[in-house]
């Protein structure tokens, strides 16, 4: 930390710290706030008996998010009886600033909540405005339906979208981990949890509850509140054996074949297989497809999309050059350009950062131009290529294209219980709008997740194994990937996947002894 930013953060912690700040209208508000949403969560049937509890940061534009005081509700209280004069106020570093009287018997005496290490772990390493902890029973019994999961998972579901980056066709995953006897005691599994699921904005803990964050009050209480409905949805698939976790939601399926019953349904229902082809016979519960030159001719994406990109770029550009997205676009690749000009890559150019609307433009433009020629399979490059795409498709000027055999495939290993996965190089966004949008219709119904460039480069192994991780397979054999690139089949194939290689016209050549099966059509698998 430098000089300035240390004076900074002195100053507003001298400023929070004051006998009138701790009186004033802002944390007075932020208690009275945390004391009705006690109430509502109690009728909710969150916080009964005592049990969860919820804090807030003291919201102060004048005040550095992460120098904010903390607001939290007591322990060991009636939740729905709780007043404005029952609340803790906090430092950051988790010192207590102020504390609530003592009350007469039958009242105990005061108690900060139990949660608030878990609560400093959420502000510290999510720079979390608001913390939830619910103790409600969709919560509970999601985690018990199978004691082995570490994980919940659940896709093509409405209440998705209210999730902080998360879309219906995504699949929301939370992480479990165990209870112990002393809420406190959790503290450490709860930061390896947060750490090892970048993107989730919860963590379920078995037996007993969750814990939900959000940048703000609004955006924990919304994440909540959809958190909990997914889990009474997913309980009552259960109760019909429903298979939650996959995108039509059908009957469970298992290896022996056959419906589940209610008694053997898994927590992650899903359990169709289907065996391989090489005499192995190891079962597959999920396939993973490359998009170019497997699902889709390599030509469709040089001849159709590249093209549109670079032709509509401009326009583009300038047409939503002030919206946040246009800008984190041209941030993410000045980046880029930055990191490209230290390696003397060809075709980069410097972009003007202080120069004006169409400097900065027609730099940016230089530079997308020059890496969409050499067809590099960088991050900043597809993001932005995927937002010019979607006001293709949302125009019906372009149109997604796949083989013929793809979604015969994609319906069949649906209808096995097989879940199936894109892994591309293109945008998140990209692959949804190109199999959102074909001839065919919405294949997206058949899709349970889309993986691109931010899990890591295609063909190194550390990829697949992330994405072995994060599909939360027993064997990453159970993974089937297919791609027609040699490079990314041997590293898949180096991560423990399974692997085949598609042989489509217009593919490039592989090594006389690749060692990989070859299919020219899904038809094949």
């Amino acid at each position: 930390m430098d000089a300035a930013s240390a004076a900074i953060n002195g100053a507003a912690k001298t400023a929070t710290t004051s006998h009138a700040y701790l009186e004033g209208s802002k944390v007075k508000e932020t208690k009275a706030l945390i004391a009705e949403l006690c109430r509502h969560f109690y009728h909710l049937g969150w916080v009964s008996g005592t049990g969860g509890s919820i804090t807030i940061k003291v919201h102060d534009d004048a005040i550095p998010k992460p120098q904010q005081l903390i607001v939290m509700s007591p322990s060991g209280v009636q939740k729905e009886r709780m007043m404005e004069e029952d609340m803790y106020v906090l430092s950051t570093d988790g010192s207590v600033l102020s504390e609530p009287l003592s009350k007469p018997w039958p009242n105990k005496p005061p108690k900060c909540s139990d949660c608030g290490p878990l609560f400093l772990k959420a502000y510290e390493m999510r720079n979390a405005g608001a913390v939830i902890h619910s103790h409600g029973m969709e919560s509970c019994l999601i985690t018990m339906l199978n004691p082995s999961s570490k994980e919940f998972r659940i896709t093509h579901m409405e209440m998705i979208k209210g999730i902080q980056g998360h879309g219906y066709y995504d699949e929301l995953v939370i992480p479990i981990i165990e209870n112990t006897a002393h809420e406190r005691e959790l503290t450490d599994s709860l930061a390896i949890a947060i750490k090892a699921y970048p993107k989730t904005t919860a963590v379920l803990v078995r037996n007993h509850g969750i814990y939900v964050w959000g940048d703000s009050w609004i955006s924990a209480k919304t994440q909540a509140e959809c958190y909990h409905y997914l889990f009474d949805a997913a309980i009552k698939l259960h109760q019909l054996s429903l298979d939650w976790s996959t995108p039509s939601h059908g009957p469970i399926h298992h290896p022996g074949g056959g419906q589940s019953s209610l008694r053997n349904a898994k927590f992650s229902p899903s359990g169709g297989t289907l065996s391989s082809n090489d005499g192995i016979g190891q079962p597959r519960k999920c396939i993973v497809l490359d998009i170019e030159g497997t699902t889709t001719p390599i030509s469709f994406v040089a001849d159709v999309l590249f093209p549109y990109a670079r032709e509509n770029m401009e326009k583009h550009l300038v047409l939503t050059y002030d919206t946040a997205e246009t800008q984190d676009d041209i941030k993410l690749l000045c980046a880029q350009v930055d990191e490209d000009l230290k390696n003397r890559v060809s075709g980069a150019v410097p972009i003007p950062v202080d120069g004006g609307k169409e400097e900065i433009a027609g730099a940016v433009v230089a530079n997308v131009r020059a890496m969409i020629t050499a067809d590099r399979k960088i991050t900043a490059l597809k993001q932005l290529q995927g937002h010019i795409w979607r006001t293709g498709f949302l125009n019906h000027e372009l149109e997604g294209v796949v083989f013929d055999d793809v979604p015969e495939a994609l319906e069949k290993w649906h209808s096995l219980g097989i879940k199936v996965y894109i892994y591309s190089s293109g945008s998140r966004l990209s692959q949804k709008l190109l199999f959102g949008n074909t001839k065919y219709g919405d294949l997206r119904k058949y899709l349970c997740g889309f993986f691109d460039t931010t899990i890591g480069n295609k063909k190194e192994t550390r990829s697949y194994v992330h994405i072995t991780e994060t599909l939360g397979v027993n064997n990453p054999s159970e993974i089937l990937f297919m791609t027609d690139v040699y490079a990314e089949a041997t590293a898949a194939k180096a991560a423990g996947m399974e692997v085949i290689v598609s042989i489509r016209a217009g593919n490039g050549p592989l090594p006389e002894s690749h060692g990989f099966r070859t299919v020219e059509s899904f038809s094949e698998v």
